[in-house]
């Protein structure tokens, strides 16, 4: 086994890590709470952990954890003789995000093919939604397969 990281490396991936997911349409701030719990040694932080270890105030925490809760990619729990509410990623976040956008599939799908119903099948418009809703179909059906995939290759270990 080797060496531990430096401090500066840790920070510096959790950045760069946080910087791929908001350029995937996560909050930026939420994205670098994420990157900050999956580097955490126990799996889970205090609000104030994250606030020293992002350099970022309570209150940014605050709205980052609850837009991560709301959406479920982290659970708030209590650790035994605690008083400060620890929170824990969800064991199949990479998963969980993709599951979110894979929805948005069905929905980029049933729109297109409703806009290609307003318009005569041979037009070249109806042509081109239908195509796209073709794509999202096929996408969709792909991403739900590889999900169903990875989760029976590797089943929860709680």
């Amino acid at each position: 086994m080797g060496e531990e990281p430096s401090r500066e490396a840790v920070s510096q991936f959790v950045e760069r890590f946080a910087g791929v997911l908001a350029n995937s349409g996560v909050p930026t701030m939420s994205a670098r709470v994420m990157g900050a719990m999956l580097v955490s040694p126990t799996g889970t932080m205090t609000a104030s952990e994250l606030a020293e270890s992002l350099q970022i105030s309570q209150p940014a925490v605050s709205g980052a954890v609850r837009q991560l809760l709301q959406v479920s990619f982290i659970s708030r729990e209590r650790l035994p003789g605690s008083r400060k509410d620890h929170y824990r990623i969800r064991e199949d976040v990479f998963a969980a995000i993709l599951e979110r956008r894979n929805l948005a599939l069905s929905e980029w799908e049933s729109t297109s093919r409703s806009g290609a119903a307003l318009f005569d099948a041979d037009s070249p418009v109806a042509r081109r939604l239908t195509e796209a809703a073709d794509f999202f179909a096929f996408i969709h059906t792909d991403m739900e397969q590889m999900i169903k995939n990875w989760r029976a290759e590797h089943p929860p270990t709680s």
